[in-house]
């Protein structure tokens, strides 16, 4: 999971991705990176956390890192919140780009939106509207992948 700072969006769809595949009883490793270098070290955002928490997620030990070019052979998908993320992770990746992995997580959505917004100048409000977004994107990614196991 990918976005800008790996602050607010990323941790969210990280927290409700591993909390939906533990409940399918699938043994993912589920992690979340951003673009910038800007939180590295930080737990996610207030807002995040308080949201995630109000769904029974807690996203408060997770740390704030930067998406590598290793990440690319770590793990099978690479989502990305918006097209800027996904421009970014092909840029960042280098030679290790692989096309095939990387997609935007609303791709997964029968939904208009296929960009997740930034809530970071946002109030409570956006952030609960971005973790509805990833809700149902990560229950169709779990529907998808988690039946050819884990």
């Amino acid at each position: 999971m990918v976005c800008l700072g790996n602050i607010c969006r990323s941790p969210l769809a990280e927290g409700i991705l591993q909390h939906k595949a533990l409940q399918a009883g699938l043994h993912w490793k589920v992690d979340s990176a951003g673009t910038g270098n800007y939180h590295i070290g930080e737990p996610p955002h207030i807002l995040s956390q308080k949201v995630a928490k109000l769904n029974g997620i807690d996203i408060s030990k997770q740390k704030c890192r930067q998406f590598r070019a290793s990440d690319m052979h770590d793990f099978d998908l690479i989502y990305v919140m918006d097209h800027a993320n996904y421009n970014d992770v092909k840029r960042m990746s280098g030679p290790s780009w692989d096309e095939t992995k990387t997609q935007l997580i609303l791709d997964e959505t029968d939904g208009s939106e296929n960009e997740v917004p930034d809530p970071w100048y946002g109030t409570e409000k956006d952030y609960h509207h971005v973790f509805e977004l990833l809700s149902e994107a990560c229950d169709n990614i779990i529907k998808k992948y988690g039946l050819s196991g884990e």
